[in-house]
């Protein structure tokens, strides 16, 4: 789901030398392939027989709060596809995050989160709580950690780990939609209606974002990713003043709170998913690798990126999956071909999450297109 360097220079077993990666992101910018990962928001692989089995019975989020339950289905992807995948990513969800800011958040099966008393307006009362709550984050959230360290100590040094959390302003829009949603009518009326309430909600999010992914690193996370899935709901303006502010505190904040924490800075991916008419300035926030989703045109952002130093993530259309081995094969050779033959600045991805109903053997043909045709 994030950058990954896949050199030994990034899979120390000590936490406090993860910030090695970082010195180590360079090997993007040219070497023999792309580093090749898999998306999936929550991690694991919900279309791999064994996650079911793993799972068992337990609700979703039981699962995300049992570390060696969530280690074992973070480890099934990287087993299953030994020597197809370049790093590992924990087993969470973004929405432990409203969980810790003291909002009830369910996981219905077959229907996704839902918020049984979502955000109504800036007087509900519960909006007030939000703000004024002292989050403790290390409490609050420790089973995430112990299954990173849990996982880490599995790995045993043969994929790096990615911690990761949600961006502030899709966080956002759960916590006033009371879910997922298509309309998105309470996210904009509170901008638009509430503009100042808006942003003092997403600062608080984006402050506890910021010590949340520092406590992952603590942990052993190598690599950190902030998703805004939701980004592509605001318009150019719109994203400007309430996304992209709080995406790039995080990218400044972070490695200021490692540096207190006595923690290097690891490297930093955003995807930023829909927001493709930001590109330009996102590539400017701070982040090491901007992710990428399947309606940009690879070769467009390459010219975007000019002669910056950011590496992109992404970015094939996560249903191609669905389709032939044929079709595999060309919408990884039209990927290969719009990052400039994958040698440098690129990291192999689908442009969003795998989808339900994919057949693991199809993804592991495609995964093995890259290493084919990207690789030569």
């Amino acid at each position: 789901m994030t950058c990954s360097c896949g050199q030994q220079g990034a899979r120390r077993s000590n936490a406090r030398h993860a910030g090695s990666c970082g010195k180590d992101m360079e090997c993007t910018r040219k070497r023999q392939r792309p580093d090749i990962l898999r998306r999936r928001r929550t991690t694991a692989g919900r279309y791999l027989p064994e996650y079911h089995e793993a799972k068992g019975n337990r609700d979703f989020f039981a699962c995300c709060r049992d570390p060696e339950v969530a280690s074992t289905l973070t480890l099934q992807p990287i087993e299953r596809f030994a020597g197809l995948l370049d790093a590992a990513i924990i087993f969470s969800d973004i929405l432990v995050v409203p969980q810790a800011l003291g909002m009830t958040v369910e996981m219905v099966d077959k229907k996704g989160p839902h918020f049984p008393d979502p955000l109504s307006a800036p007087d509900d009362g519960q909006y007030e709580k939000v703000l004024a709550k002292s989050v403790d984050v290390a409490a609050e959230l420790d089973y995430v950690y112990k299954a990173i360290t849990l996982t880490r100590k599995k790995l045993a040094g043969r994929v790096p780990l990615i911690g990761f959390c949600g961006a502030p302003w899709t966080l956002f829009c759960y916590m006033v939609e009371g879910g997922g949603t298509k309309l998105f009518m309470q996210s904009k009326r509170w901008i638009y209606r509430h503009p100042e309430e808006s942003k003092k909600l997403l600062q608080k999010i984006a402050e506890v974002c910021v010590e949340y992914l520092a406590l992952q690193v603590k942990a052993g996370a190598q690599l950190v990713m902030v998703f805004d899935s939701w980004a592509g709901e605001l318009g150019p303006e719109a994203f400007k003043e309430f996304s992209e502010p709080y995406l790039a505190y995080i990218s400044a904040n972070l490695p200021k709170k490692l540096a207190e924490m006595n923690l290097e800075r690891v490297p930093m991916t955003v995807f930023p998913k829909g927001a493709w008419h930001a590109l330009d300035s996102v590539i400017d926030i701070g982040y090491d690798v901007v992710g990428l989703d399947w309606l940009q045109d690879p070769a467009d952002a390459v010219k975007i990126r000019g002669d910056r130093r950011i590496t992109f993530q992404g970015n094939a259309d996560p249903g191609v999956l669905y389709g032939t081995h044929e079709a595999m094969t060309k919408a990884v050779e039209v990927m290969v071909k719009g990052f400039g033959g994958g040698k440098k600045g690129w990291i192999a991805n689908l442009g969003h999450g795998i989808t339900p109903g994919v057949n693991p053997e199809d993804l592991r043909f495609y995964l093995s297109e890259i290493h084919r045709l990207a690789g030569n």
